[in-house]
């Protein structure tokens, strides 16, 4: 995908609302389902449940690879959407806290940048099920943002 056309979809997502089209050149964020939805300043990610997330089926529970990749990858968009740069970050380091079982539901994310310099850029994510003061899983992610 080239810069201009990835920052044509930045920019009209921004102007619609809509970031499903921004999503479907993510492979991943495809694979998965990540949705998202912007609320003024504020964006969460939604990972809809999806049996084919599921990684313990006794629970039944969404896989801890499932969960870390949709928090990855929701540090890595909100990047994108907000860094105002026309590529998609590279991650230099992923660390994850596993809180609770990810029940087989509707999981979310919110992102926050610690830091955001020239070169590299740190995320916190936190992703929760049913209230956001009880997250499942607590994350932080460096990642390049520097012309690659």
């Amino acid at each position: 995908m080239s810069s201009v056309s990835l920052e044509t979809l930045v920019r009209e997502a921004h102007a619609s609302n809509d970031y499903d089209a921004l999503l479907r050149v993510v492979p991943y964020a495809r694979l998965i389902g990540i949705e998202c939805l912007r609320l003024g300043d504020e964006m969460v990610f939604r990972l809809p449940s999806n049996p084919d997330n599921i990684g313990n089926p006794t629970l039944p529970a969404i896989h801890g690879g499932v969960i870390a990749g949709f928090m990855e990858h929701a540090a890595m968009l909100h990047l994108l959407m907000f860094m105002g740069a026309p590529h998609l970050p590279k991650i230099i380091d992923f660390s994850i806290d596993y809180l609770r079982a990810g029940h087989y539901r509707d999981t979310f994310a919110a992102c926050q940048v610690w830091r955001q310099g020239r070169r590299v850029a740190n995320v916190a994510v936190t992703a929760w099920q049913t209230n956001q003061a009880e997250p499942i899983a607590t994350a932080r992610c460096h990642f390049k943002v520097d012309e690659p």
